[in-house]
């Protein structure tokens, strides 16, 4: 074949630069994934005993840099020790040992009943995708990263995770001390912001899993489906908490206060807005009041059991947040420490922007209504949320918000202790999310459930039946059989 005239002048000075052969443009995003792709198609993660020895090192890694990460959560987000504690790291930490106790169960062939044949073995074979995608958020930096990389490595899933660039010392401490404790052909961290995540996004995985809002969800989930990439979206929404007059406006107040101020509010499934009469409003102000000044004192910004917000952009959004409705409690704010007070705002409309957008940060509005079916009309009239508390002294009152309304999670008379439960699944449903995650759920959100059928290699007697040419009799025979489920001879 001739040559070209560049491919002869190549062939004759191979050594000079002007005719070299044009290098392959790296791409240090596809270089690491496949050579993570190279590690599971090796078999590498699949086997019980490598996924056990990840796990471990995982627990190692949490229990050795346990001062470490309670410092970069408190430079991050003001988090007091205690709140790390039980929030993030202990979390981490039972989700690990879960798993290790149950992994080999959780890893076994499930068996299924059969129907034309008694003789074959049907059943359900728990097996990796392959290459997963975390992408976890700032405001649970170490919990909703780790706890999701738990159910990847259980499931013997090779992992990219994506930490948030805006809690900085925590990916800081994930990026350069958690690959020290993990195996490097099969696990990797990649850093940066939305245009490196951007592009990431490009290339191809078997599964995803995203924590953050629905507006970034539908870019996760547009470039996912340009694969054909499975997703599991944790979003976020506005968390409607519903007060019964029939109630103790104390411990309600108790209950609702701890867990919206919590981490200052920077919480997905923290209470977003309170729906209740004005009677009850009347009620609950002073109680709300009373909570705050018990939880932080009289002065708040000087407790050191009250987070921060996480930057100056959140910062200056809730500030402006604060000019809605009318501050009945709180409202003070300043920008050099990023604080702002436990705040609770009345005579609030729904057209009003606190009402439109999730509010992520220490600031509780107070919205009248009614009755009960106010209050459901209400919520149905808006997107699911990821999660809807009912307060009341009547279990019917709990009952029917829980049956007429539709949202990821649900807390009747409590707020979101359902977290600390790895029986009980993290969701969302329609704007709030998909899929589900947390102990044995989060094995199975990261696991192929690959339909399996074994039969006997002989016995072709008995299958002759179901061949053509079809008689009556035939045709009698394997409908009684596939309507009985009693057949023992195909």
């Amino acid at each position: 074949a001739r040559q070209s005239g560049r491919a002869r002048r190549r062939a004759a000075c191979p050594g000079c630069p002007a005719h070299a052969a044009p290098s392959r443009r790296m791409d240090p995003i596809e270089d690491t994934l496949q050579r993570l792709r190279e590690a599971f198609n090796a078999g590498r993660t699949r086997p019980a005993t490598f996924r056990a020895a990840q796990l471990r090192a995982l627990g190692r890694f949490l229990q050795d840099n346990k001062q470490l990460l309670q410092d970069a959560l408190a430079q991050d987000l003001h988090k007091s020790a205690f709140e790390s504690d039980i929030s993030e790291l202990i979390l981490c930490e039972n989700e690990v040992d879960l798993a290790l106790r149950n992994l080999q169960a959780w890893m076994q062939d499930k068996p299924a009943a059969t129907n034309l044949t008694k003789l074959d073995s049907a059943f359900i074979r728990k097996e990796p995708f392959g290459l997963v995608l975390i992408i976890a958020p700032w405001n649970y930096p170490l919990n909703l990263t780790l706890v999701p990389l738990v159910g990847a490595l259980a499931a013997g899933n090779c992992v990219v995770l994506k930490p948030s660039e805006i809690s900085k010392a925590t990916e800081k401490v994930l990026a350069e001390v958690l690959p020290q404790y993990l195996d490097q052909s099969c696990f990797a961290v990649l850093l940066g912001g939305p245009q490196e995540t951007e592009q990431l996004l490009e290339h191809k995985f078997d599964y995803i899993l995203f924590t953050g809002s629905p507006r970034v969800g539908r870019i996760v989930m547009t470039a996912a489906a340009k694969h054909l990439t499975p997703v599991t979206l944790e979003l976020g929404g506005k968390n409607p908490c519903y007060v019964d007059d029939n109630c103790d406006p104390q411990t309600v107040a108790n209950r609702v206060a701890w867990f919206r101020y919590f981490n200052a509010g920077q919480t997905c499934v923290a209470p977003d807005y309170i729906l209740c009469s004005p009677e009850t409003q009347e009620r609950l102000l002073p109680a709300l009041q009373s909570a705050i000044t018990r939880f932080y004192g009289d002065d708040p910004q000087s407790s050191p059991d009250l987070g921060r917000i996480i930057n100056q952009k959140q910062f200056q959004r809730l500030r402006a947040l604060l000019g809605c409705g009318r501050v009945a409690i709180g409202g003070q704010s300043d920008e050099s420490q990023r604080y702002i007070a436990p705040t609770v705002l009345v005579d609030v409309q729904e057209t009003e922007p606190v009402m439109q957008e999730e509010i992520f940060g220490p600031i509780l509005p107070i919205v009248s209504v009614r009755s009960l079916d106010e209050a459901i009309d209400f919520i149905n009239r808006r997107e699911k949320p990821l999660a809807l508390y009912a307060f009341s002294n009547s279990s019917q009152v709990v009952n029917q918000m829980l049956d007429r309304t539709s949202s990821g999670n649900f807390g009747g008379n409590e707020g979101f202790i359902y977290m600390t439960l790895p029986s009980l699944p993290l969701g969302g449903v329609g704007n709030s999310g998909m899929g589900r995650y947390h102990g044995k759920f989060s094995f199975d959100t990261f696991s192929h459930h690959r339909t399996c059928l074994l039969s006997h290699a002989g016995l072709e007697k008995l299958k002759e039946i179901r061949y053509p040419p079809y008689t009556a009799w035939t045709q009698q025979m394997i409908s009684w059989a596939l309507a009985s489920q009693s057949c023992t001879l195909l």
